[in-house]
């Protein structure tokens, strides 16, 4: 959701500048590439969770010894 909304934001500041070369075929597609981009790196570059519990376990046991 945060991702989809900084792409809309960026959107409209994109809108508000009122760039000659910003068509409205331009502005759809840079639209489109924002979000994607938006989803990419909120996906794929944010993680939402810790180490796993395994992963801190192993590391739990290994700071005991």
């Amino acid at each position: 959701m945060a991702a989809a909304s900084a792409a809309t934001g960026f959107r409209s500041w994109l809108q508000t500048h009122s760039y000659g070369w910003l068509t409205p075929r331009r502005m759809r597609r840079l639209t489109l590439a924002a979000m994607c981009a938006a989803g990419l790196v909120s996906t794929v570059g944010i993680s939402g969770s810790g180490a796993s519990a395994t992963h801190r376990a192993a590391i739990h046991a290994s700071a005991q010894r």
